[in-house]
């Protein structure tokens, strides 16, 4: 099933006096699993409706492969999508819900068998073919409604928050799911979530939108490790966010900032600064290394160092958040992965004095202030 690229060109939405979508520009390719990711009321639900044909635009144009489609109703869009309740006909066992859309297109029964165990295999749902919904799970309900949308052959899925009913372990397992099923049928996907782990864990490309503004686009990759703003920072993982003031500028890619309670800092220079500016820089906790002792480092290796106090430990089993209280009374938050146990292995302890050390390059400057 061969896919189609997707440009939302300019599109504004109103509800009433309230502007909900505020000159959203987006490239998705053809073929791609790409990520609306944001808070509750951002506006992805009303793009991926308007996308859908189910919301009219106020200004803009939606193209699928070069060519506008708002001048076309929802069913002749070459679209279909998936929501979170299922919506699946309770009387019909699976086979006939999947079946559903073939028989309204007058499908002869041979291609509507064919064509629905192909799908039922393709879902693993072959030995679910004669339950009605009520006798499956929510991740085999979802599965269902994936097959059933797939039988229309569209160029577009749309996918509308679609594993948010299910619990933790089952909505992991439909999400590794739906990623094995977009690399077999090739079409494109559009993915709608709140979930910022869901979005980064299979997308090809992610647009993070708040207050109805596209604030970053890049692979998953650029949005979690080079955050575009504080949201960003904040909304796609956690991070330590500091506020300092610009001392010297190192070089080309770095510059020394001192921070209030945390002392001189050398951070990456990804954003144009001068002497005297006041920035925000996020560094992510999984970056921060500890230990008891004072990291040896070669006299030309630039690293941070900061000496603390562990003011709280929460243990997780694969690693250990550890909340440390620096000098300058700042609390540094850290993960230690437990990738190998030691029996002879010095624990880190509520109370133990503790070095942090990282590395520049994962210091990033989010907010310029040249006030």
């Amino acid at each position: 099933m061969p896919g189609s690229s997707v440009s939302i060109v300019e599109v504004d939405k109103y509800f009433g006096d309230f502007h909900v979508l505020k000159n959203i520009n987006l490239e998705i390719k053809e073929n791609e699993f790409f990520s609306l990711l944001g808070p509750s009321g951002c506006g992805k639900t009303t793009l991926l409706r308007i996308i859908a044909g189910l919301e009219d635009v106020d200004d803009g144009d939606v193209l699928l492969d070069d060519k506008s489609i708002l001048n076309l109703p929802p069913n002749k869009r070459p679209v279909n999508t998936i929501f979170q309740n299922y919506a699946l006909f309770p009387h019909l066992n699976v086979f006939e819900n999947i079946a559903f859309p073939l028989r309204l297109k007058k499908f002869s029964e041979s291609e509507i068998r064919t064509k629905v165990e192909w799908l039922l295999s393709l879902t693993r749902l072959e030995e679910h073919a004669k339950k009605k919904p009520a006798q499956l799970s929510g991740g085999q309900k979802q599965r269902v409604s994936l097959a059933r949308a797939l039988a229309n052959e569209p160029k577009v899925l749309l996918l509308d928050e679609p594993v948010s009913a299910l619990d933790a372990k089952l909505r992991q397992e439909l999400l590794i799911e739906l990623d094995n099923l977009h690399d077999k049928v090739g079409i494109t996907f559009i993915y709608v979530t709140h979930d910022q782990a869901e979005a980064i864990s299979v997308s090809d490309h992610v647009a993070v939108m708040n207050n109805g503004v596209v604030v970053q686009y890049g692979t998953p990759y650029e949005i979690y490790e080079s955050p575009a703003n504080t949201f960003v920072a904040t909304f796609i993982g956690e991070s330590n966010l500091m506020k300092g003031t610009v001392k010297q500028i190192l070089s080309e890619n770095y510059v020394l900032v001192e921070f209030p309670t945390l002392g001189e800092i050398v951070c990456f220079r990804d954003k144009p600064v001068d002497v005297n500016d006041n920035v925000l820089v996020t560094l992510r906790p999984e970056k921060i290394r500890i230990g008891h002792t004072k990291p040896q480092l070669l006299e030309d290796a630039v690293t941070n160092i900061v000496h603390g106090v562990v003011d709280e430990t929460i243990y997780m089993g694969y690693q250990t958040k550890y909340f440390v209280r620096t000098d300058g009374g700042y609390i540094l938050r850290t993960y230690k992965q437990h990738a190998s146990y030691l029996l002879d292995e010095r624990i880190i302890q509520w109370k133990d004095e503790v070095f942090l050390y990282w590395n520049p390059d994962d210091s990033y400057i989010v907010e310029v202030d040249k006030g």
